[in-house]
Order: C-alpha cells, then structure tokens, then sequence
C-alpha cells in the first residue's frame, strides 16, 4: 500500500515539474528567425519585406555619410533562401545584416537617393497575402530632400512595439511626422513612436560562445581550458576583422571573410595555447560586431603584449594573392594598402554605428600617439612573420606592407594586421575555405610569435 502511495506520490510530482516547464516554455523559446528578405518598388514608394516567424519589436532610424537607414531588431536567426541579396532597386541600393551585439540585431539599408521612413508595421499570418505566409516586418521608404534627410539623421529612432492588432488604432499625433498606413485587408499599422532617449552603450566584450551556434560555413576546434601554470605568460590579443552585421568582403562563392577570420582566429589561438607559453585572448569569438575602437581598448586594458588582426579582403586586381603583413604607417607603402587601409577604417560607418557625434580624437586617433617602440616592435614581429609564412605559402611581393589602419593604433601594443589573402582571387578563396591551409597559416604565425619573444628575451638578459 505504502509502496502505492509513494508511486503516486512521485507521479504527481513529475507532472507538477513537466506543468512549471511548460509555463516558462516561452521564456526558453529560440530566437526569431527571419526567412526572407524581399524588396519592391512602385510610384514613390520602395518598400522593404521582412519575412519573419513571429511578432518582434524594432526600431528605425536613419545615420549620414552615407546615407544609410537602420533597423534594429531583437537577437536574430538569419535563413535566408541560397539566392544572391536583393539589388538596388528604388531609392534602395544594399543591404547587409547580422548580429550588432548580443540581443541585437540590426538591418542596414544603405541609400541610392535620400530617403524617409514613410511607414513601419508588422503584418500577421494571412493579412494581405496567401494564407501560408507568416508575420511580415514591412518598412515603406520615400524619396526626401537631401537638407531633410540630414535634419533627421541620428535623431532618437521610431520605434514599432510588438502588439497584438486592435480595433481601435489611436490616430498619430499633429507633431508626429511619419505617416500612418493602412492596408487593405491587413491589421491596422503599428503607430511609430519615440522612446526616451537611449542611455550610452559601450561596446560589447568578448564573450565566450561557442561559434558553432552561428550559421557558420566552418567547423572549428574545439576550446580547452586554461591549464594552470606559474609565472607571466605573454597575452596575446587575435582579432578576427569584421562580424556581426558587418560582413567584410564577400568572395565570388558567397563566403562571408568575417567567418574566414573567425575560423582563423580559433585555430590561431588552439595552437599557441597548445605551446603552454601564452595567454590566448580575442575581440570576438562569435559572430557579432566590435567597433573598430573597442578592439584597440580591449587588447590595452588585458595590457596586451602582442596584437594581431586577421583579414581576408578584396582588392580590384584579381591578380593578386598570397599573404600579407600590413604594419602601421603614417604613410601608405602602396596604393593597394591606402584603399585597404580606408575601406577597413570604415567598418563602424558598415554597421550603422553614428559617429557624428564623436570628437575627432575617437573618430580619427592621430598617428602621432603610436609610440616609436611600439613602431619597431610591430616591425620587427612582421619581419618574423613573414619568414614563418614563407616557408609554408606562396605569400605577395613586397610582403611587408605600410598603412594607417585604425585597429593598429595602440600607442603602446605592438600590432600587425595578417592579409591571409584576398577573396577577390579564386584560388585564395579556395585555400581560405580549407581548415588544413588555414591551420597552415596558423602555424607559421605560432612560430613567428615564438620566435619573437625569445629574442625579447635574449635581449632583456644581456
């Protein structure tokens, strides 16, 4: 009986844990996902269709030079049809996506032509379209002055709360100036509204999540714990370029070099961890977006001893191949690494960041505060990793390059940025795709970073 008892007992108590999860199985839901991306265009307006799974809320606002609109959303998933992103179409030109910092998302919509928002809504299942379509993100864009798109940039963003429809929809007020649209047949729009004006955010920190959570094309190595050990190790700072919304260049195939450095950046760090002579840390290890400051701060507060960015970009002869090692210059050693150099600096403008409000000394850290030593330093280091790279790979003429890249800019790190090779070349992008070339590289970099302390040690005891 007794025995019966205590069944029963265990039963009632497992349907009350299965009841409690099932309360908080919203809260534990993934993440929305969108599923498509359509534009379209008609009269004078050009709007912007996000397919998605579910109702989020997001906000709009638009940033100059250049003209871009932004969309910020919750934490996405991004599955995408395998077909090319939509091209210009009305006053719409590009469009890039992806993670701007962990639990947001964001859309950027550069512009051909200034542009408004004219309306911002959310459509359920079945409004106005067939009866297997699922929640619609819609932006309508419409053509504006170039003095009004100004007067409006940077402004505090519209934004378009995730609400079940109403019957009644409480008309905008006399001073708001983006317009209602209804449609026909749809749940009435959602009215755009300002919130109060947004605390300052810094960056975000490294985090560490594994990349395998991302839609990533790679499959990385695994991490390994920190072993235990005594004494200093030499931090080493590896920056994988780009992320996030920003994707860097994309190659002929479709790959994204954002995930070619990240792929690089874990391998890089797996076997200089594997000396036990280093600690190993990186600006991202997933695939999210870190200005191009924060990256320099980050390696200077960890007080950082060595500094490497890692890129694979596109240059427009498509000639050109093989490694590269780029260390900071007040001059340009080549016109291939200004264009490098200008295109790489513009990465926070590629994610929507809004610099206008910045004081030159942030937005343009003067190259007179990059320490002499630190110059050298970087220099001698590139020298070492040249001659690793060599013995692994065809690498370019005139390997050591010269430019002013922002994220070289430590005053007191000595730092190299690593050209892996240039997407623009076929045969570049085939080597970077494979895990056993990259591990290659790796290896020489290893070397090249082994090297170069025990010569600082050599020198430090004589």
């Amino acid at each position: 009986m007794w025995g019966i008892e205590r069944l029963l007992l265990r039963i009632l108590a497992a349907l009350a844990v299965v009841v409690g999860m099932a309360q908080f199985a919203p809260a534990l839901a993934a993440e929305a996902v969108v599923t498509d991306i359509r534009i379209g265009a008609q009269k004078d307006l050009t709007r912007i269709v996000l397919e998605i799974d579910r109702q989020v809320a997001f906000s709009v606002f638009t940033l100059t030079n250049p003209n871009r609109i932004v969309v910020d959303l919750p934490e996405m998933g991004w599955r995408l049809p395998a077909r090319p992103l939509p091209g210009a179409t009305g006053v719409f030109k590009k469009l890039r996506y992806g993670l701007f910092k962990p639990g947001n998302s964001r859309l950027v919509l550069d512009v051909r032509t200034p542009a408004a928002i004219d309306s911002a809504f959310i459509l359920e299942p079945g409004q106005n379209s067939g009866k297997n379509s699922g929640y619609r993100l819609v932006l309508d864009l419409a053509s504006t002055t170039l003095k009004a798109f100004k007067e409006g940039a940077g402004k505090t963003p519209l934004r378009v709360a995730a609400v079940r429809p109403s019957p009644k929809v409480t008309p905008p007020p006399a001073r708001q100036k983006t317009k209602m649209v209804f449609v026909q047949g749809a749940s009435p729009a959602v009215k755009l509204t300002r919130p109060p004006a947004p605390s300052s955010e810094s960056p975000p920190a490294p985090v560490n999540v594994s990349v395998q959570s991302q839609a990533s094309p790679f499959r990385l190595a695994p991490r390994k714990p920190e072993p235990r050990h005594q004494g200093k190790k030499n931090i080493i700072f590896i920056d994988a370029g780009h992320g996030g919304v920003d994707p860097g260049t994309i190659g002929p195939s479709g790959i994204y070099e954002k995930h070619i450095t990240l792929a690089m950046a874990r391998e890089l760090k797996r076997q200089l961890e594997q000396t036990g002579r280093f600690k190993v840390l990186m600006t991202r290890s997933r695939d999210v977006f870190v200005r191009l400051r924060e990256r320099v701060r980050l390696a200077r507060v960890r007080k950082a001893d060595l500094f490497i960015s890692v890129h694979a970009d596109t240059v427009r002869n498509r000639k050109i191949n093989g490694p590269a090692v780029y260390t900071l210059s007040e001059k340009s050693s080549d016109n291939e690494a200004r264009e490098l150099a200008e295109k790489e600096n513009k990465a926070d403008l590629i994610a929507g960041v809004d610099l206008t409000h910045e004081t030159p000394e942030v937005t343009n850290i003067l190259i007179d505060l990059a320490q002499r030593e630190s110059m050298n330093q970087s220099a001698r280091f590139a020298t070492s990793l040249i001659r690793e790279l060599k013995r692994k790979t065809h690498v370019l003429r005139n390997t050591h390059r010269f430019a002013g890249f922002a994220v070289l800019k430590a005053p007191d790190i000595p730092s190299v940025l690593l050209e892996m090779g240039f997407l623009s070349n076929p045969q570049d992008e085939r080597r970077l795709r494979s895990a056993s070339y990259r591990a290659k590289l790796a290896s020489a970099v290893t070397k090249a970073v082994a090297s170069y302390f025990v010569r600082i040690e050599e020198a430090n005891r004589n």
